[in-house]
């Protein structure tokens, strides 16, 4: 499809939302003073009734006071940066807006008001508004096309003319900039930012700079998409798709902790949302979680992670993930961990995080721990053999980070003592290539040896074909 001007561009999105399911209106139709007004006046950005009719239905058992409250909560925010308010309605729309009320008895309850319906999608308000003007400190702005969902702008389309050789990707990039320092309070709910040129599209978070505006190049995540469908096609159907858009909201955003300081926000990339998603499927695997009611709801792709042949139930073996270099896998582990961690089949697991060398222990473990919030737990680092199994004999829980020469025992040829016969233990092996995976005389024997019933999972960042050859008989 070939675009020929600014509007074009804009109609072709919005036929690819309605084609999703979302509902539609041009801004002007719902701005003040209109018949069909949605927002008293022009500061406003959220669409009010939409938002208090979700909170109402999907929090029932909440009293009118509660669902003020939450009200009240999701349109003042109080933190002192665009940012810092960013981070702090993210984490409402995860877990809930915390609330307070009155029992008839007279007792003071406590409850979290949910703002989205995660696992039935049509449980919520989808619309797409475009022309959405916002006043805020005298600027008069008018992003092209918004998402909002349940009355909360959740994302937005800056597109430029494809036919002005001046309006190029990096000039609606350089739009949104002006938009944030504009209208920031328009961004405080803003999971995503697309910008287009009506050729090329990238999708980016509130703090990416151009380095971190990607392109999403898969729709389903079997196969990258046909070079012949609009780049901005692929991006609205690959992202923001009902379901796959709750899924990157609840489990594959992240904002990156600095010294209590939130610097970064970031969002997975297309290879590592349906990598971790098909590995995850494949731990349950592993793990002999095999019910229906816990398979992941999300066409797995083949393409981004393929699926062992010889895999079977409760085998243990999840699989090795392939990355290619500079290709951010080790927040792709973070993902992933978070996401078995987060999934109830697995009960509480312990993820046991191993390397071969201090310096990439290290380094992982700070990615991890700036990452801690996906975690739902601070990550912690084994300091010696005696620290490690004290840390690896609990119930349930942790995150562990070690390096492999930790499982070696004290004595040459002694057999490295039983730690936990848990079956919810998943290890994550990074560089899973590399000669600690040899099971007759090399470390693998003696994690095997501690944790029997653990799960295995590899990372590289080396081709499979050119890896160990003990790779594919150990995870």
């Amino acid at each position: 499809m070939t675009f020929f001007d600014e509007a074009q561009v804009e109609i072709a999105a919005i036929d690819y939302f309605r084609g999703l399911g979302y509902g539609h209106v041009y801004g002007p139709q719902i701005a003040p003073d209109e018949p069909g007004a949605e927002r008293e006046d022009y500061s406003q950005v959220v669409l009010g009734r939409r938002l208090r009719q979700a909170l109402e239905e999907l929090n029932r058992d909440l009293p009118p006071e509660a669902i003020e409250e939450a009200y009240r909560k999701l349109t003042r925010p109080e933190r002192p940066s665009l940012v810092a308010n960013n981070h702090t309605l993210h984490r409402m729309l995860i877990d809930g807006v915390p609330v307070e009320y009155q029992r008839p008895d007279g007792t003071i309850a406590g409850a979290q008001a949910r703002v989205l319906d995660f696992d039935e999608p049509e449980n919520n308000d989808w619309l797409v508004v475009n022309q959405f003007t916002v006043v805020e400190s005298h600027h008069n702005r008018r992003p092209d096309v918004v998402v909002f969902v349940n009355g909360l702008p959740l994302a937005v389309l800056e597109l430029k003319n494809p036919a002005d050789e001046s309006a190029t990707i990096w000039t609606a990039f350089k739009q949104i900039q002006t938009y944030k320092d504009e209208i920031p309070s328009f961004f405080t709910y803003n999971e995503a930012l697309v910008i287009s040129d009506g050729v090329q599209a990238r999708v980016g978070t509130l703090t990416a700079d151009r380095e971190w505006f990607l392109p999403w190049r898969t729709i389903e995540g079997e196969e990258l998409a046909d070079d012949k469908l609009p780049q901005l096609q692929v991006v609205i159907e690959g992202v923001f798709e009902k379901r796959r858009f709750l899924d990157m909201i609840r489990h594959f955003v992240v904002f990156e902790d600095r010294g209590g300081e939130v610097v970064h926000k970031k969002m997975a990339a297309y290879h590592q949302y349906h990598a971790v998603n098909v590995a995850l499927q494949e731990t349950l695997r592993a793990c002999q979680i095999t019910s229906s009611q816990w398979e992941v709801r999300e066409e797995q792709g083949t393409y981004f992670a393929k699926r062992r042949h010889d895999a079977r139930p409760g085998d243990r073996r999840v699989g090795v993930v392939w990355h290619t270099q500079g290709s951010g896998k080790s927040l792709t582990m973070a993902f992933y961990a978070g996401r078995v961690i987060l999934h109830p089949a697995m009960e509480n697991p312990t993820i046991v995080v191993i390397t071969d060398r201090n310096d990439l222990d290290d380094q992982l473990f700070g990615t991890f721990s700036r990452c801690k919030e996906l975690l739902r737990q601070e990550p912690v680092q084994a300091t010696s053999r005696a620290d490690l199994r004290e840390k690896l004999r609990v119930d349930s829980g942790g995150v562990v980070f070690t390096t492999v020469q930790k499982f070696f025992p004290e004595e040459k040829g002694d057999k490295y003592p039983l730690l936990s016969e848990r079956r919810n233990i998943v290890v994550i092996a990074d560089e899973a290539h590399r000669s600690q995976y040899d099971f007759i005389d090399g470390f693998a024997r003696h994690m095997r040896d501690a944790l029997p019933n653990a799960s295995f999972i590899g990372f590289t960042g080396t081709p499979i074909e050119l890896a160990d050859k003990n790779t594919r008989a150990v995870v």
